[in-house]
């Protein structure tokens, strides 16, 4: 987002790196997430070591082509076990987020990297980055659960 684009979004300039996550406005909370995708891939858990692992098989609401929920304000009568991340809850859902997401890094300390749409401006330079999920995933309904283990990927992607 160009500076131009945040504060016509009523945004202030590194909102991030000024405030807490608890002090966000909504709308800056939400600018927080970069469109990446990778939060809405199905993961595998180990159950022994508590390990979790990304596949590429995406939740039945995820545009595979723009990384957004289609159904984002009403995901939750399609996907009632959808998280929504909050504040309070970041540190109890650490374990399974992207490395890459900006809730995490913030929650962490840590800057947000070049290609987040906040430091670039353009909401489109994570896809350019190669670090979004943009046409690289399969819909869950395709995939039957039994063979999720052949969908793993790395991550960053």
């Amino acid at each position: 987002m160009s500076d131009d684009l945040i504060a016509a979004k009523g945004l202030s300039k590194r909102f991030w790196e000024r405030k807490t996550m608890t002090q966000m406005s909504q709308d800056e909370w939400e600018a927080l997430c970069d469109g990446c995708g990778k939060c809405c891939l199905n993961k595998l858990e180990d159950e022994d070591s508590g390990e979790v692992v990304l596949t590429n098989i995406a939740c039945r609401l995820l545009d595979d082509s723009t990384c957004r929920c289609a159904q984002y304000d009403i995901r939750h009568q399609f996907v009632p076990e959808c998280i929504v991340l909050m504040p309070s809850n970041i540190p109890e859902h650490l374990y399974w987020m992207p490395q890459t997401c900006a809730y995490r890094l913030v929650h962490e300390g840590r800057p947000l990297e070049d290609w987040h749409p906040l430091i670039s401006g353009r909401a489109d330079s994570v896809h350019a980055a190669g670090v979004s999920v943009k046409d690289k995933t399969v819909p869950e309904f395709e995939i039957d659960e039994d063979d999720w283990e052949e969908h793993v990927i790395e991550e960053p992607l």
